[in-house]
């Protein structure tokens, strides 16, 4: 089983920018889809962006899209989330999972439960 390991958080001012990491052990990062999720104080997490084993799938919540960008480098084992235009509503604690699912025509990767491992979150706080 993979093991996950984000970093890059921080606290910045609205509009700034952050690039957070994830690193994965193990040698089968390249056969996961690797996603990004937020959970904000008194709310559920909720799906932000996913980089598909190929490249080919590659989505965004509406709420980051055009702002986020997510890539990957499995010589590294990594995944990246960068993030521009940071906003207030932004602020939550960032978690990076390992998608085992094979599908992504309905949506399968928006869904907790299709994610086989995760990280330990990483802050986020953007004032305004």
């Amino acid at each position: 089983q993979v093991q996950l390991v984000e970093s890059g958080g921080g606290l910045v001012q609205a509009g700034a920018s952050l690039r957070l990491s994830c690193v994965a052990s193990g040698r089968t990062f390249s056969t996961y889809g690797m996603g990004w999720f937020r959970q904000a104080p008194g709310k559920e997490r909720e799906f932000v962006a996913i980089f598909g084993r190929s490249g080919v799938n590659i989505y965004y919540a509406d709420s980051v899209k055009g702002r986020f960008t997510i890539s990957r480098d499995n010589a590294k084992n990594t995944v990246y989330l960068q993030m521009n235009s940071l906003k207030p509503e932004d602020t939550a604690v960032y978690y990076c999972g390992a998608y085992s699912g094979y599908y992504y025509s309905e949506r399968q990767y928006e869904r907790q439960y299709e994610y086989s491992a995760w990280g330990q979150g990483t802050q986020v706080t953007v004032s305004s």
